[in-house]
């Protein structure tokens, strides 16, 4: 198989596809149209084709050879964000975008799956093409539960993500931790309600909050190790419905961020010095935890399996490894935790295509020559593992 040629032949194509997607995007758990879409273009290829959750698609390409499962995990929910790019192909739906690069996911996804399926006769076992919903508000789980990693079951799990912070033509790829765990908290800080002119008789929660706040940065400082990157941010804060009465509660919420395997810790010393804290102003407080997901990391054996890869792809010299783990997450993490796995970063970033935007922005747009190397980093992947 000349793969690089076969993805030039594919490449428009799949530009194509990816502006369809990006013309129409949906929300996680609500991508009817997407997965109606996905769903007809694996069963025209002739792969083994099932739903898991409502728009969870999952597609199966048997090799005309036994031997290992390998599973390619692509991600298909937009965001709630109001576009402003200005393309031709914009979304036709307000208050929802592709601004994290989804739509190439799963144009390139899909292009793979054309190429291999051109190919069974020289496969020496399955490809899983998983196409997972809500990846924004921790879909994977959800889809592992409804039994994604099921019939058949994965030897080894690849994931990918198209990366704005990287020039395109570049892999970024490390072994071990390469993204954040992250935990999503909801704080309630509850008081004893009363008159803004006589305070002494009411207990406020937005004081406590106020030292609530100190002892978070203080815990940064003082008590986590610095050689362990751990972020905590408070983003959302809402308290009172008067200028002159002292509410009866306050609600704060944000996220623990983990980038290694001590999260619990971190999460149980951030309960008691909250709780602490509010009990020295007179408040009580309740905290929930909610997982985004896990601490992902890559296992060594399919990190050297991606190298290999990308060496071909890319060349050695477009091998990023340095500060290319971030404080950002991803739920592929639910599946490499249970099946050795991999997760690389394809870059996009380019001036001339307008690629200059952090993901989850308004302006938020892909390098679409990139695409191109995605196929071609996951047809080498699978051709090694299976045939090697």
């Amino acid at each position: 198989m000349d793969i690089k040629r076969e993805v030039k032949e594919l490449e428009q194509d799949m530009i194509t596809l990816r502006r369809k997607f990006h013309r129409h995007p949906e929300l996680g758990l609500h991508e009817v149209w997407t997965s109606g879409v996905i769903e007809g273009y694996l069963k025209d290829l002739g792969l083994e084709v099932r739903r898991c959750m409502q728009t969870g698609i999952i597609g199966v390409l048997k090799g005309d050879h036994p031997g290992k499962t390998i599973l390619l995990r692509c991600d298909i929910d937009a965001l709630p964000v109001e576009e402003e790019t200005g393309l031709p192909f914009a979304s036709e739906y307000p208050g929802t975008m592709h601004a994290c690069g989804h739509d190439g996911h799963m144009a390139l996804h899909l292009t793979t799956a054309r190429l291999l399926a051109r190919h069974r006769d020289e496969l020496h076992g399955t490809v899983v093409f998983l196409f997972q919903p809500n990846e924004e508000d921790a879909g994977a789980e959800l889809m592992i539960q409804a039994g994604a990693l099921e019939n058949p079951k994965p030897d080894a799990v690849c994931g990918f993500h198209l990366w704005s912070p990287l020039p395109t033509g570049t892999i970024g790829l490390i072994p071990g931790p390469i993204m954040a765990s992250s935990y999503y908290f909801k704080l309630t800080i509850h008081g004893h309600p009363g008159h803004g002119g006589a305070p002494h008789t009411a207990v406020n929660p937005i004081d406590a909050a106020g030292h609530v706040l100190t002892a978070i940065k203080t815990l940064h400082t003082l008590e986590l190790d610095s050689t362990k990157p751990t972020v905590i941010s408070v983003c959302k804060i809402h308290s009172g419905i008067k200028e002159i009465t002292v509410p009866e509660t306050l609600e704060m919420e944000g996220s623990i961020r983990c980038l290694h395997d001590g999260d619990q810790a971190v999460r149980d010393r951030f309960r008691q010095l909250c709780t602490a804290v509010c009990a020295a102003y007179r408040c009580t407080c309740d905290i929930e935890f909610k997982c985004g997901n896990s601490l992902l990391s890559n296992d060594k054996a399919m990190t050297r399996l991606a190298r290999s890869a990308a060496e071909n792809v890319v060349g050695q010299e477009n091998i990023l490894t340095d500060n290319i783990s971030v404080m950002l997450g991803d739920d592929f993490a639910e599946f490499s935790n249970r099946i050795p796995g991999v997760y690389y970063f394809i870059g996009t970033r380019s001036e001339e295509a307008g690629s200059v935007y952090e993901h989850h922005h308004p302006r938020f747009v892909i390098d679409e020559a990139s695409l191109a190397i995605g196929v071609q980093m996951q047809a080498e992947m699978v051709m090694r593992y299976l045939n090697e």
